[in-house]
């Protein structure tokens, strides 16, 4: 592969909790199969050893840019071998499955909604690299743009959806690519792009981190201009993996959007690769369209649903009752006149309608079994469902099986737009502090392509992101003269700033600059390069300084002017009144803040700046910690079973954003809280990234449990958390 830069030395098995679908499936046992080893050390170097002493494996691939690797086609006996090598870190497992698509009928809102058709660039000559779940590039929307790509997950040249055959089938890459350039009967926002598929994510929308960082490094060897991430993990940190793969594919000229995560409305809740401190992070607004919910009108409580694909139209008024479905493994008894709730399990989505179909149920629910949407079909070539079948979120879900002697529902409509959808993940990031997301984009819902010729309404910073890609990719047309940070620069620059119902601005941590306007980006005047101001973490009484890049892209003379903040006790700004900007000049600017802890309250402070060039206002939003806040301290715990010898061995991973003087875990069964055993003690953990192995009988019993973590800081302070984990002695396909 290319050389870019000092390649990263080493990047360990870390596996990405999906905003999208999350499914599992047993590995297939296969005579050769094709995997990623990822290596320490000189990469050359062990693939002249491995042709020398293992002439029966081929190398398929080479990675030296992102990561250290190779894509090797070997028998397991082979890979057994290979194991026992001391340089040899991981074995990703790679995946062989057939594509299918599906369809149906639908209105969309891309240009129009965004006002970029009169922009006058529809995106021409720019390529995007959609790295997600493969596109139907057969969509008649999708196949004039399509140009390539990669699946890293089959590992071939073939990057379509995920088909019922296979597994969990999959969507989200046909509608991620439909939004950014869909020219056919759909008009994405750049309906001439030249639009890529790397395939990282497999069967329900899931894959390995090291997955996603071969895609990336695929799609920088192939020169995208544009890289779209739609996908994300729970963990909050600006050095996991995936986030340093994301910055040293901007290093290397490549603009990656990313999108900021499905975990809100809690704080703290963004998570990598959107962590990262050179991607431009992307939160969801809803869109002017109105959307089911369903009403209980004794809690005066509204419930946001989201229609499974291949699933009737929700027109139930009256209201009804529920009935608790469990996870569709029993037989319900008579519900007539009931809308069944399931929870989402192994049982298909299709074969739990049918369960309540033959019930007599008047319309069934699933609430997802972990956070964020979900987004599913009902199409499994079996006989139609004739009643409704929607999804709700988890703590949706429960709360309805919580009431369900007293609640009953109802359909309506109701209409939202430019309002910062709940499930948008708000920042900071932990450790450097940084606002994410940076920019909003319609998210909430979403019309597109999906596989079979169709479209399907799907909600999501997953869908945001690639708005922001597209209205990109349109500036990168119509400037080509200006650098990536300008070009970026211009869409924060220009971005609206929303405001609550209430009146009151979101929170920088909910919207970054706000909502985008590309058609303002494409004409303004002047851009500010880098105006989300952070001021890091503040302990004692001291000056933070920040320093802004603005530039005067006009022929004529430009004059910003900024806004004096308004007194508040212990803080004191230095701002500039107002600054020239000759024609074609660029300005450093300082700006300065004074903090005395001892007059304000420690925690996260935050707020904007307001400046204006001609009749444009611009918003720069602000962030400082001081002293301390209330932010997870412990995420990501993973246990994964590693086969690489006879014996085997779990790998195990957790992230702790401040180290810790001590940590201990203790399992605990997750319905009876009943305690199981510890499973893990260290002391002195570093900031970040802790990861292991045990054997098998270190890590006791498969299953499903609460694992309780306990961490002793440094400053002496006792911490302790609660993080689902599952322990299976199989390899599996994430």
């Amino acid at each position: 592969m290319a050389q870019g830069g000092e390649a990263v030395k080493r990047f360990s098995l870390l596996f990405i909790s999906m905003f999208i679908i999350i499914g599992f499936q047993p590995v297939q046992a296969a005579e050769q199969r094709t995997v990623i080893i990822e290596l320490e050390g000189d990469v050359s170097a062990y693939r002249e050893y491995l042709e020398m002493h293992y002439p029966f494996i081929e190398i398929v691939e080479e990675f030296d840019t992102l990561f250290q690797g190779l894509a090797l086609r070997a028998t397991d006996a082979q890979l057994g071998k290979l194991s026992e090598h001391s340089h040899l870190l991981n074995i990703h497992q790679v995946h062989t499955y057939k594509a299918e698509t599906r369809k149906s009928d639908v209105p969309f809102v891309t240009q129009e909604f965004l006002g970029t058709s009169a922009a006058g660039v529809t995106g021409k000559g720019v390529k995007v690299g959609v790295i997600d779940t493969g596109i139907d590039y057969t969509h008649p929307d999708l196949k004039k743009n399509y140009k390539g790509g990669f699946d890293v997950v089959d590992w071939d040249d073939d990057p379509m959806e995920t088909t019922p055959e296979e597994g969990e089938v999959t969507i989200h890459g046909t509608h991620v690519a439909g939004i950014i350039g869909a020219n056919g009967k759909m008009k994405g926002i750049a309906p001439d792009a030249e639009i890529y598929s790397y395939r990282a994510l497999g069967p329900g929308g899931t894959g390995t981190s090291v997955q996603v960082i071969a895609a990336i490094e695929k799609a920088v060897e192939d020169k995208m201009d544009i890289i779209n991430l739609s996908l994300g993990s729970s963990v909050n940190g600006p050095d996991w993996p995936t986030s340093l793969a994301v910055n040293k594919a901007v290093e290397m000229g490549v603009s990656v959007v990313t999108a900021n995560g499905n975990e809100g409305p809690a704080n703290w809740t963004v998570g990598s690769p959107a962590t990262a401190t050179k991607a431009l992070s992307v939160g969801a607004v809803t869109t002017p369209q109105k959307t089911a919910v369903l009403y209980e009108r004794f809690y005066k409580k509204l419930i946001p649903i989201l229609p499974l694909q291949g699933a009737v139209e929700w027109k139930q008024r009256r209201s009804l009752p529920i009935m608790d479905g469990g996870t569709g493994e029993r037989q319900l008894p008579d519900a007539t006149g009931k809308i069944v709730i399931f929870k989402r399990g192994k049982i298909p989505f299709a074969e739990k309608a049918r369960i309540a179909e033959r019930a007599n149920a008047v319309a069934v629910l699933i609430y997802n079994d972990g956070s964020g949407p979900l987004e599913a079909s009902i199409q499994d070539g079996g006989k139609p469902v004739s009643i409704p079948v929607a999804a709700v979120t988890r703590q949706d879900g429960l709360w309805l099986l919580k009431n369900k002697q007293t609640a009953q529902l109802s359909a309506k409509q109701i209409e939202l737009q430019n309002r910062m959808a709940a499930f948008s993940s708000r920042g900071p990031v932990t450790r450097n502090w940084a606002i994410k997301p940076e920019i909003s984009a319609p998210g909430a819902p979403v019309w597109s392509t999906v596989p079979q010729s169709g479209y399907q309404a799907l909600q999501g910073t997953s869908m945001a992101a690639p708005y922001v890609a597209g209205a990109l990719a349109l500036v990168k047309e119509a400037h080509p003269e200006w650098t990536d940070e300008q070009q970026i620069g211009a869409l924060l620059t220009t971005a609206q700033l929303l405001k609550k119902p209430n009146g009151q601005h979101y929170d920088p941590i909910e919207q970054g600059m706000g909502k985008m306007q590309p058609s303002k980006a494409i004409s303004t005047p002047v851009i500010i390069e880098n105006p989300l101001l952070r001021f890091g973490k503040i302990d004692t009484k001291q000056d933070a300084e920040y320093v802004l890049t603005v530039h005067n892209v006009s022929n004529v003379r430009q004059q910003l002017q900024f806004d004096q903040p308004k007194a508040v006790s212990g803080i004191r700004w230095k701002v500039p009144m107002s600054v020239d900007l000759s024609p074609h000049e660029t300005k450093r600017l300082n700006i300065s803040i004074s903090v005395n802890p001892d007059i304000q309250e420690a925690g996260v402070h935050q707020g904007y700046l307001s400046a204006r060039f001609g009749q444009q206002e611009v918003h720069l939003p602000y962030l400082f910690l001081l002293k301390q806040a209330d932010y997870p301290k412990a995420m990501g715990l993973e246990m994964e079973w590693k086969p690489l010898n006879r014996k085997g061995a779990y790998h195990y991973q957790i992230y702790l954003p401040e180290g810790a003087a001590e940590l201990r875990i203790d399992l605990y069964d997750p319905d009876t809280l009943i305690y199981k055993r510890q499973l893990l003690t260290k002391k002195q953990v570093d900031a970040g990234l802790l990861e292991g192995s045990m054997s098998k009988r270190e890590a006791g019993k498969p299953g499903v449990y609460l694992a309780l973590v306990q961490l002793r800081m440094n400053d002496g302070k006792y911490v302790s958390t609660e993080l689902p984990l599952y322990l299976s002695d199989q390899m599996l396909v994430k």
